[in-house]
């Protein structure tokens, strides 16, 4: 399962955060509010973690 976790504004921020945490080892789903919205540059997204991986992402964060 998949919970968001931190939303961000923009596809460059959303894709910028998604390397980081990749680059860990952590998988990432981008999502948007709606659907028609996905790959707009200036939409919302949220950066959703599987569930039982959502502490890895607070480290992560934690190193930032």
């Amino acid at each position: 399962m998949w919970v968001e976790f931190k939303r961000v504004k923009g596809l460059k921020a959303a894709n910028m955060w998604k390397k980081l945490y990749e680059g860990e080892g952590l998988p990432i789903r981008l999502l948007t509010e709606r659907i028609e919205y996905l790959g707009d540059e200036f939409a919302d997204y949220k950066i959703c973690v599987p569930r039982s991986r959502e502490h890895v992402a607070e480290e992560i964060e934690r190193k930032v």
